[in-house]
């Protein structure tokens, strides 16, 4: 029987250079199957669908450390991944405590709410896309910097009432974080610089409260329930901030790099073969902007079959895009991307109590950010078709750390 403790156990690689490669071995070595984690940390990797699915609403799996994870003492200090698996926001809750906290959080992002912000987001979107379109032909420009991450963090800031002088270092703290090859001693001084940062911002709510996310955050629950503490504000804040605007940056960058690389995808759509839920349902099954999702842990043994058994206390780590490329369910050229195929199912959002409450905005945001640049700018290629680009140097994020576009192709006699 496979044992966590099992000495043949892979070390995740912190880069993620090869996300999809690594995931499709681990899947191959059984339901679950132990690996290394930054700081010597071990856990079980789950990268099949169906398992995914089955402890994502399983009640016997836990996302709250302090109660369901002997081992956290044993967490090294400045740990890359404690940003996501340790802070004390609602994610990391359980049971009654993780229901009460979602209520409170999810109508900032019901469907109604999220769709009165089409018109702020298309104006964003039109903005970001004039500069682009403003660019001399020929020069090159980097989509995931210039469209889809200002555009996302306009979005959620503006959600989040975060004042112009705190939006660029609290970005900038959010991904400095997201970065797994970090030292222990830089993930402990970058946790610091985002605690600084979120400390601003609710100095700044406190003394200026208005119709926003983090004015509601501060203000009391109708249903008598404790306030939040200022740790569980931070922690609370870090979550929503980094999930509002990290995963719609990743798909948008994506989906356009699909788009470019394949350009019959682009033909499909103007013929109407395709249509841009289908490009961005298709990107969110075969590039999931969340990779590794640490940490579950077993409340009790759950036996997963083929000899695995997850036993109380063990931590589990959680491939959600992996589970979009996963032959069971897709067993029609999982890896290759493809609008027309006529089942996307995917992960991408997670699944069972934990399912994004920021999926419908990362969908609108993308639809629009999609649909302006390709209006706009019909001629846009890559600049670098024949090198793929980069990951984002992260266990959790999965996208393009960068991708250079050629927005106004120059004419033969202007690149003479």
């Amino acid at each position: 029987m496979t044992a966590l403790s099992d000495s043949r156990c892979p070390v995740l690689d912190p880069t993620a250079r090869a996300a999809h490669a690594d995931a499709a071995v681990l899947r191959a070595r059984g339901p679950a199957t132990p690996v290394e984690l930054p700081g010597g940390v071990r856990a079980w990797s789950v990268t099949r669908h169906s398992v995914i699915q089955k402890l994502t609403g399983d009640p016997r799996v836990s996302r709250d450390p302090r109660r369901h994870w002997p081992g956290l003492a044993d967490v090294p200090a400045g740990w890359p991944l404690a940003v996501s698996a340790l802070m004390q926001n609602f994610l990391n809750a359980y049971g009654e405590e993780h229901r009460a906290l979602r209520r409170r959080m999810a109508p900032s992002f019901s469907p109604r709410r999220v769709e009165a912000m089409r018109p702020q987001i298309q104006a964003t979107a039109d903005r970001l896309v004039e500069a682009l379109e403003s660019l001399p032909a020929g020069r090159s420009a980097d989509v995931r910097h210039a469209l889809a991450l200002p555009l996302t963090m306009t979005v959620i800031c503006d959600l989040f009432g975060v004042p112009g002088t705190l939006r660029e270092r609290l970005g900038a703290s959010i991904d400095a974080l997201m970065d797994t090859t970090a030292s222990a001693e830089q993930g402990q001084a970058r946790l610091a610089e985002l605690q600084a940062q979120l400390v601003k911002l609710l100095e700044y709510k406190r003394a200026h409260p208005s119709s926003d996310f983090t004015s509601d955050l501060l203000t009391p629950s109708a249903e008598g329930e404790a306030p939040l503490t200022d740790k569980e504000l931070l922690d609370h804040l870090f979550l929503m901030l980094a999930a509002g605007y990290e995963t719609a940056v990743n798909l948008i960058t994506s989906a356009v790099h699909a788009l470019l690389a394949e350009p019959e995808h682009l033909n499909q759509l103007r013929i109407g073969a395709v249509g841009w839920d289908d490009i961005i349902e298709e990107t969110l099954r075969h590039n999931g902007p969340i990779m590794h999702h640490p940490m579950r842990y077993a409340i009790e043994d759950v036996d997963l079959g083929e000899g695995v058994v997850i036993r109380r206390g063990e931590p589990v780590i959680i491939a959600f895009a992996a589970a979009g490329r996963d032959p069971e369910i897709h067993p029609d050229s999982p890896d290759v991307f493809d609008p027309a195929r006529a089942s996307k199912e995917h992960l991408a959002f997670g699944h069972g109590p934990h399912f994004c409450l920021g999926a419908h905005l990362a969908r609108l945001e993308t639809h629009v950010a999609l649909t302006t640049l390709f209006a706009r700018l019909p001629l846009v290629v890559l600049a670098h078709p024949d090198q793929p680009p980069s990951p984002v140097p992260s266990l959790s994020l999965n996208g393009p750390a960068q991708l250079r576009v050629i927005p106004r192709p120059a004419a033969p006699a202007d690149a003479g």
